[in-house]
């Protein structure tokens, strides 16, 4: 969205504008502007083994998920029958959503600023988590830290993933770019 559309461009993605970029293009040499990674989209994937047993758990994580990302969580099915799990294809197991855009910077803000500082004991994310093509995963182990949730309504902790998906050809510019953007990782 942009400012001539009535709406303010998120802080975030007016810091990216007005200096990251700028510092990746001076830090790894770009010629050019589109070399310069940015974030494409981030992934919120909350996996509910719960379901098998009980279906109304998934409802329950839908509902979480949507309050977290402000945006309509969609159910996943799955794809694989595992006997062990007593889970056949098709069953519904896990939610998830994916933020572009003007919620996805919002999303990142609040989670930089707002969210990961009430971890206990936080020392900062880990800076191992990057699959080599300049993506990086981040396992949370309950939906708390999310000031969205209430406390008083939750009945059990529920983990997730969000993955960011950048532009960057490594996971050194992918760690260059979101360190800019305010990433806490680890010294």
């Amino acid at each position: 969205m942009n400012a001539n559309q009535g709406h303010a461009e998120p802080r975030v993605q007016a810091r990216y504008h007005q200096e990251v970029a700028s510092k990746l293009k001076e830090e790894f040499a770009f010629t050019s502007a589109m070399q310069i990674p940015r974030l494409q989209k981030i992934v919120i994937n909350m996996g509910v083994g719960d379901a098998i047993q009980n279906i109304k758990v998934l409802d329950v994580a839908v509902d979480e998920l949507t309050a977290i990302a402000g945006q309509k969580a969609i159910v996943r099915k799955a794809k694989k029958s595992v006997a062990q799990f007593k889970l056949r294809a098709g069953m519904p197991i896990a939610c998830m959503v994916t933020l572009r855009g003007a919620r996805m910077w919002e999303f990142f803000d609040r989670l930089v600023t707002l969210s990961l500082p009430r971890v206990r004991d936080f020392r900062g994310v880990p800076s191992k988590s990057f699959d080599g093509r300049g993506n990086y995963t981040l396992g949370l182990k309950d939906q708390l830290i999310f000031q969205e949730i209430d406390y008083s309504r939750v009945d059990k902790m529920k983990g997730m993933n969000i993955t960011f998906v950048t532009t960057a050809k490594n996971d050194a510019e992918a760690r260059a770019l979101l360190g800019h953007l305010g990433m806490p990782f680890r010294k």
